[in-house]
């Protein structure tokens, strides 16, 4: 089934581009292709500087989601999950593709990656941060789009998108 986003096997969408609101919206996925085409669509539509912030159980799709977004950026290298390395970077795209992976680490050791610097953009070329296990973050960027995947009973995925943005007064 192709919605009107163009996302294959999607059921339920809406348009969860939209600037300077909050928008949420649930999805559902009816299998892995589902999910990377998902991806895809994420990959061809954000902007440098978005960040992802990836929830789920294990096996719930959150690097199949980040491989699809890779695919949607024009990367041709295998993108896999970062669990040893912490973070990979994907740099011949569009735009760079940073995929961190927090599951192995407690907030405290976070702390000394310095992360922030890559969705500040100082130390690197902006791109997507994608992280997968980011309440292990002890910090949270002030604007991202929350993405929780979770399996239904039928075998399928719902997914939750959420977007944050924090302005300072």
């Amino acid at each position: 089934m192709v919605t009107e986003s163009g996302v294959q096997g999607v059921t339920e969408s809406k348009d969860y581009f939209t600037n300077h609101q909050l928008i949420m919206v649930t999805i559902n996925l009816e299998n892995a292709q589902a999910t990377e085409n998902l991806g895809i669509k994420l990959g061809e539509n954000l902007p440098p500087g978005s960040i992802i912030l990836l929830t789920g159980d294990l096996g719930a799709g959150k690097t199949t989601l980040v491989q699809g977004i890779g695919k949607g950026l024009g990367i041709t290298a295998p993108i896999v999950s970062p669990t040893f390395t912490l973070i990979n970077e994907y740099l011949e795209g569009s735009i760079p593709l940073y995929h961190l992976d927090l599951y192995r680490l407690e907030p405290q050791e976070v702390i000394g990656l310095n992360l922030e610097s890559y969705w500040e953009g100082l130390d690197v070329t902006p791109g997507i941060v994608a992280i997968e296990w980011p309440e292990r973050l002890p910090y949270k960027p002030d604007n991202y789009i929350s993405v929780n995947l979770i399996h239904t009973a039928a075998g399928s995925r719902d997914v939750e998108i959420c977007n944050f943005e924090f302005h300072n007064p």
